[in-house]
């Protein structure tokens, strides 16, 4: 069982035991849509390609994290934040790119970890970084990575590299996994610790109470 999977099934014990509660309300999505989305996209990775041109898109790795962002981006709250979510998935996926490409190794085996993890742990904290958000945290984290390997395929096309570009294959659905969800983990852990820095440094309002005297009667 692949990284994503793992990640994907705890997530899904989070949800079904009810911890995940507040960080599903953030975004939109009850314990049983979000069960439902977890079992497609786990089921769905093990169906076909389907095959388009050049291109291999897989329906649990690709198209279904697309569609969830985009719903997200739909029931985002304002349009700054949508704006903010999409140029921060675009930004997310030309460093994770950046990185890929001109930074780590070519041989992966000088690497301590597989550079796809690597590649997912980088991308979720830039798309903490840009997104704030747990909408747009996770946005940043699965759009960037699929851009950096739509990116990497264009590359490899205009050098005149002719190789099927797969779409959520099993690499880079690890990789989005690790992205949205350490995207999200993070934005939920700041936010909860600002918010109680927050509250800490707030002056406990005192009511004052005035005590009814009689007249004539000594205080």
């Amino acid at each position: 069982m692949s990284i994503g999977m793992v990640l994907l099934s705890m997530a899904a014990i989070l949800v079904f035991f009810g911890v995940a509660q507040r960080v599903l309300d953030r975004m939109y999505l009850s314990d049983r849509g979000a069960l439902l989305l977890i079992a497609l996209m786990f089921f769905g990775t093990l169906l076909p390609d389907i095959h388009i041109g050049n291109v291999a898109v897989n329906l649990g790795g690709a198209v279904i994290p697309t569609g969830i962002c985009v719903y997200l981006l739909v029931r985002a709250g304002t349009g700054k934040e949508r704006l903010r979510a999409i140029v921060g998935a675009a930004l997310t996926g030309a460093l994770v790119y950046t990185l890929s490409a001109f930074v780590l190794p070519d041989e992966p085996e000088q690497l301590p970890i597989d550079p796809m993890y690597l590649n997912g742990i980088v991308a979720g904290v830039i798309a903490y970084a840009l997104g704030r958000s747990r909408r747009g945290a996770f946005i940043c984290g699965v759009l960037g990575v699929l851009l950096a390997d739509i990116a990497a395929g264009a590359v490899n096309y205009a050098n005149g590299i002719r190789q099927t570009l797969h779409l959520g294959g099993a690499g880079i659905f690890d990789a989005m996994m690790i992205a949205g969800l350490l995207a999200v983990v993070l934005a939920e852990l700041v936010g909860e610790v600002l918010e109680r820095l927050a509250r800490g440094n707030r002056k406990p309002v005192h009511s004052v109470i005035h005590q009814p005297t009689r007249g004539g009667e000594k205080r």
